[in-house]
């Protein structure tokens, strides 16, 4: 079965995986993989847009999607405070978790607060468009990158017959998918599909915000990393740019985003990644991720996966055997 969402399509593999367990197949493989560099930056940038609203939208930008996460951060700036350091600090940890994981696109690329937090050839403004130039450099964003991950996705009977342990495992215990409007600009300032997925996973399980330990979102953008956690209602008090000034989502904070690099650090092979969310949230509970492994195993995790602009959005929560 092929499945095709844009950016979530690994989410809505994943998802269509427990649609089929529900149907009583015990077993099953979850695939997603994208090769994105045989074609230029500015080919691969009309490629992607068709996953907006192409005949509106793509006079936008030759970077459609850069150019409408530019417009996001710019009202942000204008109405949440938002700050250029703000950003600047989530593409530093970005890029410091990828330099912990030698699955990464940018492992071996280093970025520092001055460089990321101002334009330079080294750090360049990309966007032609003048009014949303100033909103987005190339630290902002995700990597167009080629990759693959793949997981194996079983009830308890699927479990046995593979001869493993439920301490092989780690529980789904809710999940979320809703889809938006196409056709209609949504709020800059939030991210109302994927809190409405996350709604339904969270109203599945016993799980409150207040009980995920580590977290994957969905960062195609530095900006799309706070209004996610807005989103999934991980701030205790305050909201997810609090959590960013606070250093909360470091490896060492309180709840670790995107442990393993994120979009922005990992890299974005777009079929791929809700899947890889996943097995970075697996890793995570079983000790598996040598230098960028958090101090203490995460008990309780969460996936955030999204297609276009807050289009598509399946929210995932897991626990640890």
């Amino acid at each position: 079965m092929r499945v095709e969402g844009a950016c979530a399509s690994g989410g809505l593999a994943f998802a269509s995986a427990i649609d089929s367990i529900q149907a009583g197949c015990d077993i099953n493989l979850v695939v997603g993989a994208e090769v994105q560099t045989t074609a230029s930056a500015r080919q691969g940038g009309d490629y992607l847009a068709r996953a907006s609203d192409y005949k509106r939208q793509r006079s936008i930008d030759d970077f459609v999607f850069p150019a409408m996460f530019a417009r996001r951060t710019m009202h942000c700036m204008e109405k949440m405070d938002v700050q250029v350091e703000d950003l600047a600090k989530l593409s530093v940890k970005a890029y410091e978790n990828a330099n912990k994981n030698p699955l990464a696109h940018m492992h071996h690329v280093k970025m520092d607060m001055d460089l990321a937090s101002s334009s330079s050839d080294k750090n360049p403004a990309i966007l032609g468009n003048p009014e949303l130039n100033p909103f987005l450099r190339v630290s902002d964003c995700s990597q167009v990158s080629d990759g693959g991950a793949a997981l194996v996705v079983v009830s308890e009977d699927g479990l046995k017959k593979l001869g493993k342990s439920v301490s092989d495992a780690i529980e789904l215990v809710g999940i979320g998918h809703a889809t938006g409007n196409l056709f209609v600009d949504g709020d800059p300032l939030s991210m109302p599909t994927t809190a409405f997925a996350a709604s339904q996973a969270y109203d599945m399980s016993t799980i409150t915000p207040a009980d995920v330990q580590v977290a994957e979102v969905h960062d195609c953008f530095t900006i799309t990393e706070i209004l996610m956690m807005d989103s999934l209602k991980l701030a205790q008090t305050g909201s997810g740019l609090d959590m960013v000034r606070n250093g909360e989502t470091t490896l060492e904070g309180r709840v670790p985003v995107n442990t393993g690099g994120g979009l922005v650090g990992f890299g974005h092979p777009v079929g791929a990644t809700g899947i890889k969310q996943v097995l970075e949230i697996y890793r995570q509970m079983k000790g598996q991720c040598g230098d960028y492994q958090m101090k203490n195993q995460p008990e309780i995790g969460v996936t955030a996966n999204m297609g276009g602009d807050d289009k598509t959005a399946v929210v995932g929560l897991f626990k640890n055997h």
